[in-house]
């Protein structure tokens, strides 16, 4: 299933992409997709309704994060063996984590705002995984049984607060609209191998970024059991797990983003985002 949240920000309702394409209303179902509406069995409930007994929603409705109530946002860095190489970046011996701030998130294709004082706004794709289930010492082989599905983020960094303005890279990741989300949640039943995906990035219709997953350095399985030995991942926790080569700082000359920017970027079978970039 491909599940959505659409209508306005802060006031989105629940539901699902259609196999012809029409966003279908959810919300007389469930209240929203987040915590306990992400596991197996609510899931399989969804996953047993005629769509067309929903309600049609209108095409050109918005999009918000395709997930509620985010918990964690947890990002894996320097987790492709391409784009270490093209930072200077010796690739970890165990998964670099740091934190995004949940007031990031916005809707796929909401205008991306440059922070105040921006110099280097940059773009990561990457592949986003959505706990569905409580993760805690978990083993490898039974980590993707916790996840609810898969979405397309964007890891918006703002390069110079994250390396010269001291402290950790929290205050380069986390500025307002850093985080899209979706536009869909693509359930873990339709994602055969999250670690063969293709997945792109343009700049004003230029492609920066052509990767897939195949070149993780730490896949989807050790990333989920690595961090659920050092905290509980729970129901509707976000990890985006790095990005492939091709960022704006990895340019020769580097390359950021600017106010007027069309920036579209996907994943193989998760979705198409869209942004425009405005003065914040």
């Amino acid at each position: 299933m491909k599940l959505l949240r659409f209508g306005p920000a802060g006031a989105e309702k629940p539901g699902l992409l259609d196999d012809g394409g029409t966003i279908r209303d959810l919300s007389s179902v469930i209240d929203d997709f987040a915590g306990a509406t992400l596991a197996d069995t609510k899931l399989a409930e969804l996953r047993a309704i005629d769509p067309e007994t929903l309600p049609a929603v209108a095409p050109d409705v918005r999009l918000g994060a395709c997930v509620g109530q985010v918990g964690k946002f947890i990002c894996i860095g320097l987790n492709y063996a391409d784009h270490a190489a093209e930072a200077g970046m010796d690739l970890p011996q165990e998964p670099v984590v740091f934190f995004k701030a949940t007031s990031a998130i916005c809707g796929a294709n909401d205008d991306i705002e440059i922070p105040r004082g921006s110099i280097k706004t940059d773009w990561e794709v990457e592949l986003g995984v959505v706990i569905g289930k409580t993760a805690k010492y978990v083993d490898r082989d039974r980590a993707l049984d916790h996840v609810a599905g898969y979405c397309v983020v964007n890891d918006l960094s703002e390069r110079d607060f994250q390396l010269h303005r001291s402290g950790q890279w929290v205050k380069g990741k986390s500025c307002d609209t850093f985080g899209p989300i979706g536009p869909w949640l693509v359930t873990r039943d339709e994602v055969a191998n999250p670690q063969d995906l293709e997945m792109y990035l343009e700049v004003n219709g230029k492609r920066y970024q052509n990767g897939s997953t195949r070149t993780m350095h730490f896949d989807v399985a050790t990333v989920i059991s690595h961090l659920s030995q050092f905290m509980s991942l729970q129901p509707g926790d976000v990890i985006s797990t790095g990005t492939p080569p091709g960022v704006g700082m990895g340019q020769k000359p580097e390359c950021y983003l600017k106010a007027g920017d069309r920036v579209e970027l996907g994943v193989e079978g998760l979705g198409v985002q869209v942004q425009k970039m405005v003065a914040g």
